[in-house]
């Protein structure tokens, strides 16, 4: 962690007055200095030609003709960013800024924040904010080393060999990347999940360095910047982190003291988890007819063995439909009795055992009887 070089006796009490404005959530040193260069930024009325300036307060300083409030007490916030955000504070082209969204997810009375760091338009997850710029830029520094954890999903095919090799640093169009630590978390065919820890932050550095190695990301989320982490904190909501961990971090990174009527309590603190224990091997897999495990029985069947089921009993049927249905084809129609057939041989039209047909009737039956 940066420390605080030990004060000269011949340099005079206070800071530059850029870091003075940087506390202050002016903006960033850099852009500071660049205000200075414009004149924009004047001391009792004088315009400063330098950044060089020391003051012990920013009593009569005014940028752009209005005064500036005496700095903040160093304040940190998180911010579980969305897709499709800009990490600035306006676009020229109209499109939306992550301060669109933080109008909405910040408490009322927050000050001016500003990122620590930038997340491309279409890189979600972890961008912390605060109110001072000194801390902005250390945080920012390749110099700091203070470590990035990303989670990328990429599509294509790698190997664990592959990743760590980036453990010596990669040279890529003319930029050197430093070490990067990465882990391939799991894998389906061609689709790839790969934490990526890095130290420096360059512009587009896990993209470009996966794609390198073949690779088509196609989701990008910041799960962790130092000593925080993403954790539970919903998409597009923003929150303090306060707490003893953090004024420590903050206390070594800004080189100011701890205040001594302590710090506020903790309302979320998202500090990085401890690394988990290493998963036990897998056993060899068995060979043979013993490789398939036995079945597990049914602790219920031992207390209560089941019945074999017994072939349901079909009740005889009754009435015409006992009998079969006619054959259809050529067979049932030569077997079929022709219509009106009687049982038995025919009886003789004429002669001793003829069938006797009743007598016809004399003359027309109808509603009025028969006519005479």
């Amino acid at each position: 962690m940066p420390t605080q070089p030990p004060r000269s006796e011949n340099r005079p009490e206070g800071d530059r007055i850029a870091k003075l404005l940087a506390r202050a959530g002016v903006a960033s040193r850099r852009e500071i200095e660049r205000m200075i260069a414009e004149g924009r930024v004047a001391l009792d009325g004088k315009v400063l030609d330098t950044p060089a300036t020391i003051l012990a307060s920013l009593k009569g300083v005014t940028v752009d003709g209005n005064p500036v409030a005496a700095a903040e007490a160093t304040r940190l916030f998180a911010f579980n960013k969305p897709t499709g955000l800009l990490t600035a504070e306006r676009d020229m082209a109209g499109r939306p800024t992550i301060y669109t969204a933080l109008r909405n997810a910040l408490p009322a009375g927050t000050p001016r924040l500003i990122p620590v760091g930038r997340l491309d338009l279409n890189t979600e997850g972890l961008l912390l904010l605060t109110n001072d710029g000194g801390l902005k830029r250390t945080m920012e520094l390749p110099a700091t080393q203070v470590p990035r954890t990303y989670r990328a999903r990429a599509f294509g095919v790698v190997t664990q060999s592959q990743l760590e090799d980036l453990m010596d640093g990669v040279e890529i169009d003319g930029v050197r990347y430093g070490s990067i630590d990465a882990n391939l978390e799991r894998s389906s065919g061609r689709n790839l999940w790969i934490e990526m820890t890095i130290t420096e932050g360059k512009n587009r550095e896990v993209r470009r360095v996966l794609e390198y190695l073949g690779l088509q990301v196609n989701r990008l989320i910041r799960t962790g910047y130092g000593p925080f982490n993403l954790g539970d904190l919903p998409r597009g909501q923003a929150v303090e982190l306060t707490g003893k961990p953090v004024a420590h971090f903050l206390s070594e990174m800004t080189g100011t003291p701890i205040p001594r009527g302590g710090v506020k309590k903790a309302d979320k603190v998202m500090i990085a988890a401890p690394e988990k224990a290493p998963r036990p091997p897998r056993p060899p897999a068995r060979k043979g007819p013993s490789a398939r495990p036995a079945p597990r029985k049914d602790a219920t069947a031992a207390v209560f063995p089941r019945k074999e089921a017994e072939p349901a009993k079909t009740a005889p049927r009754r009435g015409p439909a006992a009998s079969p249905a006619p054959r259809k084809g050529a067979e049932a129609l030569t077997n079929a009795p022709r219509k009106g057939a009687r049982d038995g041989p025919r009886p003789p039209r004429s002669g001793a055992g003829a069938r006797k047909r009743p007598a016809p009737t004399r003359g027309l039956t109808g509603p009025r009887g028969p006519r005479k």
